[in-house]
């Protein structure tokens, strides 16, 4: 599911990939006005499945991340307010989804616009943060029926 949705910098909020165009994709935003619009070669576009967050021992994928914000939320809507609470508090909340985190290269604003996107991820109806497995070559829908 995170494959299909992106973020475009220089631009709110995200988007779901409707279909490729030519020379630029087609994108829908997740709020509840759901506009069309092209993004292009120019822009720069990232799936949510490419993006992690920096842990003092590596990296962890961004799903993960926003599985920990939904155990923590009980699949809900954030307790915090991500534009109206201080670094401080916003840093306790992080350390409770992700206690590894490291402090130097995670700044307040990642943590704002993680917060703000598992918000909108949730009020779109996307709660499944999981992995999709995709079929491997030689695999056989058939044999998974039996």
């Amino acid at each position: 599911m995170l494959e299909t949705i992106l973020a475009i910098s220089g631009k709110p909020g995200l988007f779901r990939l409707v279909s490729r165009g030519n020379r630029s994709l087609i994108v829908e935003t997740l709020d509840a006005a759901k506009r069309r619009m092209p993004a292009f070669a120019t822009d720069k576009v990232i799936s949510l499945a490419d993006i992690a967050m920096y842990t003092d021992e590596g990296e962890v994928p961004l799903r993960e991340v926003l599985n920990s914000v939904k155990e923590k939320e009980n699949g809900q809507v954030a307790s915090i307010n991500p534009k109206k609470a201080s670094a401080r508090e916003l840093a306790d909340y992080f350390a409770e989804v992700l206690p590894a985190y490291d402090r130097d290269r995670v700044y307040t604003a990642d943590i704002k616009k993680l917060i703000s996107w598992y918000n909108l991820l949730v009020n779109a109806g996307m709660t499944d943060f999981t992995e999709q497995l995709k079929p491997t070559e030689g695999d056989n829908i058939a044999d998974r029926a039996e």
